[in-house]
């Protein structure tokens, strides 16, 4: 008898230090998020909020400055987390990429998944994939957390899926001029809620003017853009010294939202030409700006 609860106490024993071996591990794994952006939502938001309209015809979005931005935000809220990757979820005709969506299709940590698009330009499918996604890194533990950019009320099961494996859903919404954009079923099943406000956008977004920028010069070349990244940098360094310059290097290829906003506004005045909506010039005055950095570490 003795023996019996001896080998009983060994096997107890035994089976605590396992569980402690696996809390322990569970433990050093970090945390990880994912943003999934539905970009109909966003589209039609943000232009509606900057350019006053919800016709994506009226308006340019820098989309490679909006999504950095958003990492950004992600970054400085879960702060003790790594991106596994942003989500982009879009409408296009028989799902052909779009040059556009191919674009961001082509950024670093960007996946987009394409629905169907109606007649009537409407997503069709797009809520779905949301779901299939949610579901699918939360029920395998590949996400912990998972910033929501939306608000179709449709969205209200990928939530309940995600959240039904363990991961936290954060949503972000875009500020509204006038009532609310986002339905509120949606707004009460999510862990937490952020709005995201005029000036966030106002960097990425311009109501689309195309003889303001012939008006400002004939178009740089990306050589031209990317020297200019690259004074830029320069003054950056000098003003900020090799402390800051420490502190932003392990964000690359990214830049902080207020770093590139600053970038921006800077290189138009040197170039006298806007960039606004102007994503291949964009990626130019970015990589001029981290190749210098990178030469003076």
């Amino acid at each position: 008898m003795n023996d019996d609860l001896a080998a009983l106490a060994a096997r107890i024993d035994h089976t605590n230090e396992l569980l402690q071996r696996m809390l322990a591990e569970v433990a050093k794994t970090p945390s990880t998020h994912a943003i999934f952006v539905d970009a109909g939502y966003l589209y039609a938001a943000a232009g509606r909020l900057v350019a006053g309209t919800e016709d994506r015809r009226a308006f340019d979005v820098d989309a490679e400055g909006l999504i950095e931005a958003l990492i950004d935000r992600a970054r400085t809220i879960f702060a003790d987390s790594r991106l596994l990757r942003v989500y982009w979820y879009d409408g296009a005709r028989r799902r052909i990429h779009t040059a556009e969506q191919q674009s961001i299709a082509e950024l670093p940590d960007v996946k987009v998944r394409l629905g169907n698009l109606n007649a009537n330009n409407q997503q069709k499918g797009v809520d779905s994939l949301i779901r299939t996604d949610l579901e699918s890194l939360a029920r395998h533990r590949a996400i912990s957390d998972a910033a929501l950019l939306g608000g179709d009320e449709d969205l209200v099961s990928a939530v309940e899926a995600a959240q039904g494996y363990g991961a936290r859903v954060h949503l972000w919404g875009i500020e509204a001029p006038e009532g609310r954009n986002q339905a509120e079923p949606l707004l009460w099943e999510v862990d937490s809620q952020r709005t995201l406000d005029l000036d966030f956008f106002k960097p990425y977004v311009a109501r689309r003017t195309a003889p303001a920028y012939e008006a400002a010069g004939s178009r740089p070349t990306r050589e031209d853009v990317r020297f200019v990244g690259a004074q830029i940098a320069a003054k950056w360094l000098a003003a900020r010294g090799r402390e800051s310059l420490v502190e932003l290097l392990p964000g690359h290829p990214y830049l902080p939202g207020s770093v590139d906003q600053d970038l921006l506004v800077e290189a138009e005045g040197l170039l006298q030409y806007s960039l606004r909506g102007q994503s291949d010039l964009r990626r130019a005055l970015r990589d001029g700006f981290w190749e210098h950095l990178q030469a003076q570490y």
